[in-house]
């Protein structure tokens, strides 16, 4: 036993050692071929953003400018400190680019204000700024004051850098002329991180705020540290701060100033529908590349949308849109050849790197190689594939209904029963797990739940299933996905959780090798999932109660997919009522949430109909011959 320990200590050190020597092998590559400088650059408004430049040291040549605004700091400061990563993938260092670097305003060491998600101004006045103009001021600075710099300026970002990365270009510097934002975020109440239908993103959104949000009151160049608490797994942790106002009072302490901003507000209102960019989406010029992941449980909304709405607004836009089997971000630097159980028969992540994201900004940059040929390129994560597209979702699909059906069944016609139902009781004390593994309350979330096999909820009594027969072909769904579901509850308030799962056929051979110890037989893989606050049901803006026992129409748009479910497979629906503790507990009493206390929170007894009055089902875009 000895041994093995010392062994495994062994191999751990050895890893950990080789790890450093890569990251200071990065490092030393940077210093030796690159000059760093930094400056304060200054606004309209005579605010100075922090700004580092890295720039080749071979002065013989012009280089074009990636820039990255991030507020989640731009150090090492100190121009004899070098960065071990710059710009959107390892290659790029090689490749000879002027990268810049600027912590966004009120962050770390630049000056100003910081807001969250800082509201587009589509009709400035002179002085007037947001981070459309911070970035064309940037940009005209660097334009006229980097030596050899050839005009041109790309931009990239992951997630909160992908927002100040498409916020730039919105009235677009001239000199801006291609920009990737990666998970990006477009609406932080319908779809992405902090909220999904107005239901709150309750473990991800503490644990980014407990540190994030602590007020900046002078430049700085660390990171503020938030408070110590006793730190249970997080199941139990969050359940024992139920309702959510516990947190505040006994951890938080109204220390952040955006979190109580976020209780205030607990509908659509103008405080979240100022932060949305979508409507600001026109006249994008330079030629866009997003990025995003079928399985970033973060910004999976954003990505879609934001390609979407640039689509629907500017007819000759240079938009393309990449979604492959990935979590958040994971495409920068990992292989992406496999994800929790699966393995994708492929490097994908490098194939993106390779012939899609280094191509675009060469052609864009450089004037290197040919323009991307096609508008989309996405991953069926079912057939392990990349496939490319002239449009997303592609043309040629059909629409297909699934309807809920009496004993658990899943069937392309509807039930002529004129009364059906399959009822549940949801108990907000005994609330649906988002995952089976328990994790520690600081750790963010699970990053692999949404590919993670459903068997482990799907034989509680609050979770209901419906499932087709075995597949006689391919069935490749391609697109948004639609649950109409007719219900009833005997309280005033409801959650709806809508999964859709691949069940594997019984004799489904395990993978080999076989690390997890992974039974595939019966596998419940989860394709996609989303969740619904039931009091948003007729609008956002102004949340409404449910009758007690009078049924009710809930219309779920559940995020895009592309997946094939093979032949001998089985499509799963699967229906509950919170998924805990990703998302805050519903009370199930029409209330303020945020506010609530705990008499609030009731038992009820919720029904599903799947009758031929009222006909619950799940629409999915079908592509190619697939039936």
């Amino acid at each position: 036993m000895r041994l093995i320990f010392q062994i495994k200590f062994f191999i751990i050190i050895f890893t950990f050692a080789s790890i450093l020597a890569c990251a200071q092998e990065k490092e030393n590559f940077i210093k030796d071929n690159y000059d760093k400088k930094e400056y304060r650059i200054k606004m309209r408004d005579g605010v100075h953003l922090y700004t580092i430049v890295y720039s080749p040291k071979d002065k013989s040549k012009t280089y074009p400018i990636i820039l990255t605004r991030t507020p989640y700091s731009i150090g090492p400061y100190g121009e004899d400190k070098y960065a071990r990563f710059l710009g959107p993938a390892e290659q790029f260092v090689k490749d000879c680019y002027i990268f810049v670097l600027q912590d966004v305003r009120g962050r770390f060491m630049s000056e100003g204000e910081f807001d969250n998600m800082r509201p587009h101004k589509s009709d400035k006045q002179k002085n007037e700024t947001d981070e459309s103009s911070d970035t064309y001021d940037t940009i005209d600075w660097l334009i006229k004051n980097i030596p050899n710099n050839n005009g041109k300026v790309g931009m990239w970002g992951n997630s909160y850098p992908g927002f100040y990365t498409i916020m730039g270009a919105i009235d677009a510097h001239p000199n801006l002329v291609a920009v990737s934002p990666q998970a990006p975020i477009s609406d932080w109440f319908i779809g992405d991180d902090m909220h999904h239908n107005g239901a709150l993103s309750l473990q991800m959104s503490f644990n980014f705020f407990k540190n994030f949000g602590i007020p900046r009151p002078a430049p700085t160049t660390q990171w503020s540290r938030g408070v110590d608490y006793p730190s249970p797994d997080n199941y139990n942790f969050f359940l024992k701060h139920t309702p959510i106002r516990k947190l505040n009072e006994n951890i938080l302490k109204n220390s952040i100033p955006f979190w109580d901003s976020m209780s205030n507000h607990g509908a659509y209102d103008y405080f979240w529908q100022e932060r949305s960019n979508l409507k600001h989406l026109k006249n994008i010029k330079p030629a866009v590349l997003i990025v995003g992941g079928w399985y970033d449980a973060e910004d999976l909304y954003g990505p879609l949308n934001i390609y979407k709405t640039i689509e629907a607004n500017d007819k000759d836009n240079k938009c393309k849109i990449v979604m492959g089997p990935w979590t958040h971000g994971s495409w920068i630097a990992s292989k992406g050849d496999s994800l929790g159980d699966f393995y994708f028969g492929s490097n994908t992540a490098d194939y993106f790197r390779q012939k899609i994201l280094i191509p675009f900004f060469n052609y864009h940059l450089k004037g290197i190689g040919k323009p991307l040929s096609d508008d989309a390129y996405v991953f069926d994560t079912g057939s392990n594939k990349f496939y490319s597209f002239d449009k997303w979702p592609p043309e040629n699909v059909s629409s297909t209904d699934l309807f809920l059906s009496s004993n658990q069944r899943l069937s392309a016609y509807q039930n002529s029963d004129t009364e059906t139902f399959t009822e549940y009781l949801s108990d907000p004390w005994n609330p649906v797990p988002y995952t089976s593994k328990f994790l520690d309350s600081k750790n963010f979330y699970n990053r692999t739940f949404m590919i993670e096999d459903q068997r482990y909820v799907s034989t509680r009594p609050d979770v209901l299933k419906f499932e087709t027969e075995p597949l006689d072909s391919d069935f490749t769904i391609a697109g948004p996905i639609n649950a109409q579901l007719y219900v009833s509850t005997t309280s005033t308030d409801a959650d709806f959780v809508v999964k859709v799962i691949d069940v594997y056929p019984d004799d489904e051979p395990n993978p080999e090798p076989n690390p997890n110890q992974v039974e595939m037989g019966g596998y419940q893989r989860l394709v996609r999932a989303e969740i619904f606050r039931g009091k948003f049901r007729n609008s956002y803006e102004n949340p409404e109660p449910f009758t007690p026992n009078k049924v009710e129409t809930v219309n779920i748009k559940l995020n895009d997919a592309f997946h094939t479910f093979k032949k001998g497979h089985k499509i799963m629906i699967q229906i509950h009522s919170s998924w805990f503790p990703f998302f805050d507990i519903n009370p199930q009493t029409f209330t303020d949430i945020y506010h609530a206390d705990e008499k609030d929170f009731v038992k009820a007894m919720i029904k599903v109909y799947h009758s031929k009055e009222y006909p619950s089902k799940v629409s999915f875009n079908i592509y190619g011959d697939t039936k």
